[in-house]
């Protein structure tokens, strides 16, 4: 009787308030999955279906994949990765005007493609390359912009928490996420560079040009950084030619780390000891909001909301394109004031349906809406990625860091409606390779 869209709106409304008033995300879809599930089926019906969903997500052999590359990315932290990649960059693009800013970006790439957060990006990578902006004369604006607006290749860059998150939720391929990612995290590396560049062209007074770095200097930086490069090709090479599974290259990445912080002299006991301990505490977390999601899933299924929306939307008429306008507007205005982990799984089970009735295929919407979470993290008024880069310069106003971010975020929003245009971007190469 209950299981009506006006009952799963209403849990809807009171995940919004859970969520809205400090809530930690896996608590909230939990509780308002196993709340809804008791309405619409009853109480024993409820309790059965959530030990079943429980017992199959934990027993999911996918799962183990994200805490080998958590614990892969601590490992190579202790092994001062982002200070390497940087100034790898910085020795062979530092003397160019902007040179700084792009090193940056080069950096927040490779840290991300090993780490695979964006506000740990953001973090490590600014930590290093900011007090180096600041002391060669770079704008703070420009400086504190590139580094909040390329932290966000953290989650785009594979392999990615996000969309390890993302397949297991909407139960797709994480090795076709990765494969699909490629593109689109080239081109958002290429347009925050184009960025950096017209903005250096038109004011070049914010970004001056240092001394070349000798070739020696630059053979050596690269030479610390090839073994963790090497790796991460071994990684992402063998997932994208199908020579091994996500899961498999998760514990090839877990032993080549463990190895690489060794040959460097650093795999001492306090080094294991976190780096165990942090990679349990955030799987633990990590894990508990999977479930949750996987619940409020259900009961949002149950109780019609799902279908309701995809036949509101396609009794519309609106077409691909403009049906895709309007989801990602839902998601910029949702991303402005939720969590991108908290936007992926509550849209999730909502606007997956009502992509996929206007042809577009689950993998293209995983990096779609991952896309979109980025966005979020340099969109007012949340902008996570903003309040990390002022902790780590408490000197330099916020207002000031969210106009130096407004440039990359137009060239996201580009970005983003290429994604929309041009589907290919994500799903050519995946059809290329036959995944």
């Amino acid at each position: 009787m209950y299981a009506t869209p006006e009952t799963g709106l209403i849990g809807l409304l009171i995940l919004f308030a859970l969520l809205l008033s400090g809530v930690p995300i896996g608590v909230a879809l939990g509780l308002v999955g196993v709340g809804g599930l008791v309405v619409t089926l009853g109480m024993e019906p409820a309790l059965i279906k959530t030990g079943v969903v429980l017992t199959e997500t934990l027993t999911r052999y996918e799962l183990g994949t994200l805490p080998l590359f958590m614990l892969m990315a601590h490992l190579f932290f202790s092994a001062n990765a982002s200070r390497d990649l940087f100034d790898a960059a910085a020795k062979l693009l530092g003397h160019r005007r902007g040179g700084l800013a792009y090193a940056s970006i080069a950096g927040c790439a490779g840290f991300g493609a090993i780490n695979g957060s964006s506000l740990a990006t953001t973090a490590t990578v600014g930590l290093v390359a900011l007090p180096e902006m600041r002391s060669r004369g770079y704008s703070p604006s420009l400086a504190t912009g590139t580094l909040a607006a390329g932290g966000t290749l953290g989650q785009m860059v594979p392999p990615s928490g996000a969309l390890i998150v993302f397949g297991i939720i909407a139960e797709q391929s994480i090795g076709k996420l990765f494969t699909a990612t490629l593109i689109p995290a080239a081109t958002q590396i290429a347009f925050y560079i184009g960025v950096i560049w017209l903005l250096t062209r038109w004011r070049p007074d914010i970004a001056p040009a240092t001394e070349r770095a000798p070739w020696g200097e630059r053979i050596k930086a690269l030479g610390r950084i090839a073994d963790m490069i090497a790796l991460l090709f071994l990684v992402l090479g063998g997932i994208v030619l199908g020579w091994f599974s996500p899961s498999e290259a998760s514990s090839i990445g877990t032993a080549g780390a463990l190895a690489i912080t060794a040959w460097r002299g650093r795999l001492t006991r306090d080094v294991l000891y976190t780096a165990f301990s942090e990679t349990l505490r955030t799987s633990g977390l990590i894990f508990c909001v999977i479930i949750g999601a996987m619940v409020f899933s259900v009961f949002i299924s149950v109780s019609g909301l799902t279908e309701a929306v995809g036949n509101g939307v396609t009794g519309l008429g609106l077409g691909t394109v403009p049906t895709l306008l309007l989801v990602a507007l839902l998601l910029l205005l949702l991303g402005s004031v939720l969590d991108g982990l908290a936007l992926m799984l509550l849209t999730t089970p909502i606007l997956l349906p009502v992509v996929q009735s206007v042809g577009m295929s689950p993998i293209w919407f995983g990096i779609f809406l991952t896309r979109a979470m980025e966005i979020g993290f340099v969109h007012p008024p949340l902008g996570m990625n903003l309040y990390v880069i002022q902790g780590v310069a408490k000197d330099i106003p916020l207002s000031r860091i969210f106009r130096g971010v407004l440039p990359f975020l137009g060239s996201d929003l580009v970005h983003l409606l290429l994604l929309i245009l041009f589907p290919a971007m994500a799903m050519w190469l995946p059809g290329v390779l036959g995944q």
